[in-house]
């Protein structure tokens, strides 16, 4: 059976910052209090620890923003173990990074009820993430499958672009090109074989009265979406 890579945030509290600078936790306690009050750190979580009395109180300190915090608790208490405290974080991490045996998992609760809940935020994190795609994702299904093309200075229109940066974008990412001596633009046949581009012939007629043909490059629905996602990669 494969090791599980554990994904739980490394963590630590003010018991064990008590214990590792040699305080009572009532004294840590205070100083993580006043530090709070004084917005030099953020509110850790509170957990209860049974007793045989009334349960007692303390925090936990989680991932990065927990780290930081606890460093500047430490050096308010007691600025000579710092690196002890340092030390100490560093050993939690190996600790989350190390595989763990699934047997091991399943024969201890308190660490196969961490993994659980640890996969569950991430799957809760994940769908929250899809629910807020969703909006942006049916929009590029309905201009991918709407019909109808655009000529290069729409297509710039509807990505907000000046059209003057817009062809230049697409000669660049070699979308479109001139002929030698050719005053029109022509679509790469790799981008007009895979959707995004099509070319458009159209009988003009003159003022004299004869007539010419034209062809013009212009951008499908699912070429706008690929510009739309490239633009949006990019940051452009």
């Amino acid at each position: 059976m494969n090791a599980i890579v554990p994904l739980q945030t490394q963590s630590m509290t003010s018991l064990e910052i008590s214990e590792l600078v040699e305080k009572r936790h009532d004294n840590v306690k205070r100083t993580i209090e006043n530090l709070v009050k004084q917005s030099v750190i953020t509110s850790p979580q509170i957990e209860e620890k049974p007793t045989a009395g009334r349960p007692s109180t303390f925090y936990v300190f989680t991932g990065e923003q927990g780290k930081r915090d606890s460093i500047i608790v430490v050096a308010q208490l007691c600025p000579e173990f710092t690196a002890r405290l340092v030390d100490r974080w560093q050993e939690l991490e190996a600790q989350v990074a190390k595989p763990i045996d699934p047997m091991q998992l399943l024969s201890d609760p308190n660490l196969l009820r961490s993994a659980l809940l640890t996969y569950s935020e991430k799957v809760i994190e994940l769908e929250q993430k899809v629910e807020c795609m969703q909006p942006t994702v049916a929009a590029y299904d309905r201009i991918a499958t709407a019909d109808g093309s655009l000529c290069l200075t729409d297509a710039a229109k509807a990505l907000q672009m000046r059209p003057k940066d817009f062809i230049g974008l697409l000669n660049q990412k070699q979308w479109i090109y001139k002929r030698t001596g050719a005053s029109h633009y022509l679509g790469y046949q790799e981008k007009v074989q895979s959707g995004y581009l099509e070319h458009k012939v159209t009988e003009v007629t003159r003022s004299d009265g004869s007539t010419k043909m034209t062809e013009q490059v212009r951008v499908t629905p699912k070429g706008l979406t690929k510009l739309s996602k490239l633009l949006s990669s990019q940051n452009v």
